[in-house]
């Protein structure tokens, strides 16, 4: 179309095969759209194009992204609110006019699998590496291994007793991500092969993260569980584990600061004083730490 279209909150600019979506900044801007930047959307990406009546004198262009197309998307699994959706676009009652001409060219540029569900993504996720603050750890992830570094002051005794824990892409098969706008918000990352025997609760979980007040906020979070979810997809299925069976809990591999494992034995003898490890989960676990240096 090569065409430019202007709402309040993004520019969408209409090539031949896709449209890109430039997210405005500014702070009464959405702050997942300030995260996001732009956006390029294939038309194959699209499964239909509405035009609705918006709140307080606007009209919005919607493009409905197909069912497993966008990683962020199927991340967010229904749970954004209409104002943070990055497929709306809101403009001025008096171009309404306007939003149905460019929703009816979109239209007629709809692949043919439009109705039907995408077998891959076709929206790029944002790029790793990437790393947000949870209320119980710091996640991060570098493109090939998510990484879960939990904190003192709200991580629970099971997870102390793990340890901190990475996940190479290979051996996971998805994520679940529960909005931190909801009551009991997290992170969750599934593991290939895993039974459904019911999961633990997230905060007692070591492949979760829990959100809180100001902890693992949308833009932040889902973001990054859209970006694992798209290096899990695209990961070679020959890298599941032996037996199919999951790896859940694996300790990083990476060399340690000393003064952080300094800091971690005193933590896990302040846990052993206060009852919550015995002897000899005191002794194993010290040695676990003392052999990462």
């Amino acid at each position: 179309m090569g065409d430019v279209l202007a709402g309040f909150h993004a520019v969408w600019e209409f090539d031949t095969d896709s449209v890109l979506i430039r997210f405005e900044r500014g702070i009464r801007r959405p702050k997942l759209f300030q995260a996001l930047g732009e956006r390029r959307i294939p038309y194959e990406a699209l499964s239909a194009v509405e035009v609705t009546e918006g709140r307080r004198g606007t009209v919005v262009l919607h493009a409905v992204p197909r069912h497993g197309a966008d990683p962020l998307m199927e991340a967010a699994n229904g749970q954004l609110k209409d104002d943070c959706d990055p497929y709306r676009l809101v403009l001025p009652a008096e171009r309404q006019t306007l939003a149905e001409y460019y929703a009816d060219e979109l239209r007629t540029v709809l692949g043919p699998d439009a109705k039907e569900p995408a077998d891959r993504h076709l929206v790029a996720a944002p790029e790793p590496p990437l790393h947000f603050k949870a209320y119980d750890g710091k996640a991060s992830f570098d493109g090939r291994a998510v990484a879960f570094r939990w904190f003192w002051t709200g991580a629970s005794s099971a997870k102390w007793k793990c340890g901190d824990q990475t996940f190479p892409v290979g051996e996971l098969a998805g994520i679940e991500w529960r909005s931190p706008e909801i009551l009991n918000g997290y992170l969750r990352l599934l593991a290939r092969g895993a039974r459904d025997d019911g999961a633990d609760e997230a905060d007692q979980d070591p492949a979760a993260v829990v959100f809180g007040l100001g902890y693992g906020p949308v833009h932040e979070s889902l973001p990054f569980a859209a970006a694992v979810l798209q290096a899990v997809r695209a990961a070679d299925p020959a890298q599941e584990t032996p037996d199919g069976e999951p790896v859940r809990r694996r300790t990083g591999d990476a060399r340690r600061d000393p003064a952080d494992i300094a800091d971690r034995i005193r933590h896990l003898g302040e846990l052993h004083g206060a009852g919550l490890l015995t002897d000899d989960e005191f002794s194993t676990k010290k040695a676990e730490l003392l052999a990462e240096l």
